[in-house]
Formats: structure tokens, C-alpha cells, sequence
């Protein structure tokens, strides 16, 4: 990036500080290359038939970037850093949900004893037996 990029990134992110909520929206074209080829490179070692793109992924973290505090960031890199964790708690939290719903597939099975059949004689415990 461009010294007169990253300066102009620095400022954003002070403006952005001090509460001009428009800065960070200025800042994403400036920076949103390099979160895209981050978020490229998180989603190589994600399996092959993932469904959320690097795009997606960006979104997404910009999104939560929106709704905390501005943070105090130190500079360019501190901000990447942010940027990158909080892409790889969205990659943490996605897989979370897919294994959730592998598991259950959000399906509860209730049983009914009133609706089962009727035990036949030989289903019947014995007398003195344990059931």
C-alpha cells in the first residue's frame, strides 16, 4: 500500500476514534483489497466445498467492525490484525453452527408413551424382574 494510503488509513482510523462514523465507511475502499485477499488466504485451509466467500467473509466482519466502539487503533497493521481475528471468530462461529446442525439437523424427536402399541405378554416384564 501506497505511503499516502496508509496515511490516509491512519487518519480515517483517528477520525473514526473520535466519532466520525462516515470515516470507517470511507476507509473500506481504501482497504478493502487487502481484506479480501486476507480473507482469501483464511479460506484456503477452510475445506473445499465451503460455502462462505471471501467477499461474504468481509462483509461479515466489517458488520461487526460496525457495531462495537471505534477502537483505539495504533495504526494500519493494528487495524489488519483486528480485521483478521475477527474474520477467523466468523470462520470459528460458522463451522459451530454447521457441526450444531449436523448433529441434530435442528430436529427434536419427543416420544409418547400414550401412542405407542400395545406390549404383547411375552414384552411384558416378569414379575420380580428389574425394568
Amino acid at each position: 500500500m501506497p505511503a499516502t494510503t496508509s496515511q490516509a488509513v491512519s487518519e480515517l482510523l483517528a477520525k473514526w476514534r473520535d466519532g466520525d462514523e462516515e470515516s470507517l465507511q470511507r476507509l473500506l475502499p481504501l482497504v478493502y483489497n487487502e481484506l479480501r485477499r486476507l480473507a482469501h488466504n483464511y479460506l484456503r485451509k477452510e475445506r473445499p466445498d465451503h460455502t462462505l466467500q471471501s467477499t461474504a467473509l468481509v462483509h461479515e466482519a466489517y458488520l461487526c467492525l460496525m457495531k462495537q466502539p471505534p477502537k483505539d487503533f495504533e495504526n494500519r497493521a493494528h487495524f489488519f490484525a483486528v480485521c483478521c481475528q475477527l474474520m477467523r471468530q466468523i470462520l470459528v462461529q460458522y463451522a459451530r453452527r454447521r457441526n450444531a446442525a449436523k448433529r441434530d439437523g435442528g430436529y427434536k424427536l419427543t416420544l409418547d408413551e400414550s401412542i405407542a402399541p400395545a406390549r404383547s405378554r411375552s414384552q411384558e416384564p416378569k414379575p420380580g424382574a428389574e425394568a
